[in-house]
């Protein structure tokens, strides 16, 4: 309740409101795609965080690559308030920020090959079998993932929980991703890393190449 109260204080700040929607991608009921030139007024390769919470990782990664775009998706409203202020406070042209379900994004906006990179950390795994309707990985979004990465493009996974590792691993296999010898870059650096790292809690972790040619 603490988290709501501050984030509720920060947004009642007009400045604040401003600077997150210098960031945040409008949503738009009519449109069933995201215009990537219009929206970054540029091309350049695209990596998307689907999950971003307040945008540890992500805010350093755009930071460190000015000559790439990047997209943070949260749901929470909220989480993902917060993290357009943070983003719109830091000048970063090259990062906005979209509210929506990832599964939306990926399997209906998102144009064909248009993503270099997809961070996917710590998805929630719903483990009892009543709410496997609201887990992220399907074997269809995997598909979407295929579909909207760049052929070579990277899936970057982590997750703390050894069986949703293996069956997350065995659907990108399954739809004809390669396993790369490659650590995901924002493995260590997201808040739940920090706090399942201080637990004592093993990670699992990687990184997989999309096919050269797309199904």
């Amino acid at each position: 309740m603490a988290r709501l109260r501050k984030a509720a204080r920060i947004w009642r700040n007009l400045a604040a409101r401003d600077a997150a929607r210098r960031v945040t991608v409008a949503g738009d009921d009519r449109v069933f795609a995201i215009d990537l030139p219009a929206l970054f007024m540029r091309a350049a390769p695209l990596e998307v965080e689907l999950g971003a919470g307040l945008g540890d990782f992500v805010i350093e990664r755009a930071g460190a690559a000015p000559e790439r775009n990047f997209i943070a998706v949260e749901l929470a409203g909220s989480v993902a308030r917060m993290l357009a202020v943070r983003i719109g406070r830091l000048d970063l042209p090259n990062l906005k920020v979209i509210r929506a379900d990832a599964r939306t994004l990926v399997n209906l906006l998102m144009p064909d090959s248009s993503v270099a990179a997809y961070h996917i950390y710590f998805p929630d795994p719903w483990p009892k079998e009543r709410h496997a309707k609201h887990r992220m990985f399907t074997p269809g979004f995997v598909a979407s993932l295929r579909r909207t990465l760049k052929p070579g493009g990277r899936v970057y996974l982590a997750t703390d929980v050894r069986d949703w590792a293996d069956a997350m691993f065995a659907m990108m296999a399954q739809a004809g991703f390669k396993r790369l010898d490659e650590p995901p870059p924002g493995r260590r650096r997201s808040a739940f890393w920090r706090k399942y790292a201080e637990a004592g809690k093993e990670i699992f972790s990687s990184a997989f190449s999309a096919p050269q040619g797309q199904a």
